[in-house]
């Protein structure tokens, strides 16, 4: 029986440390403006979803150099298979609320974008 006890006491120590390890630390964040320009790929289709949007503004920034006054560098979305990483982590439940997605969408909202090792969380400084 105190083998068991202390065997289950190992495996929930060595669980303790696997879930810490894998924890969604916070990288950093920047601020963007979603402009009119974001609203359209590349290629000129009209975009639909704020996922698309906020990606989209990261490939302006950083491959077309089309920035907006509001537009802050990031360290995380510089390639094209990184943003599309971040379109997906947008997609996620959580990433942002429905009225900020709302706003992205039908405005040119300023943004945050709190950057973690496995997620973002998108807020609205300024409709």
């Amino acid at each position: 029986m105190k083998r068991l006890a202390a065997a289950t006491a190992v495996g929930l120590l060595v669980a303790g440390f696997t879930a810490t390890a894998k924890a969604d630390e916070f990288l950093g964040s920047y601020v963007a403006r979603i402009s009119d320009e974001d609203h359209f790929a590349s290629d000129g289709y009209r975009l639909e979803s704020a996922a698309q949007m906020v990606r989209q503004d990261r490939a302006n920034y950083h491959k077309f150099h089309r920035r907006d006054r509001d537009d802050e560098r990031d360290r995380w979305f510089r390639g094209n298979d990184d943003r599309a990483r971040l379109e997906r982590m947008l997609q996620r439940p959580g990433a942002m609320s429905g009225s900020t997605r709302n706003a992205i969408v039908r405005g040119e909202p300023l943004i945050q974008v709190d950057v973690y090792t496995r997620s973002v969380r998108v807020t609205v400084l300024e409709r």
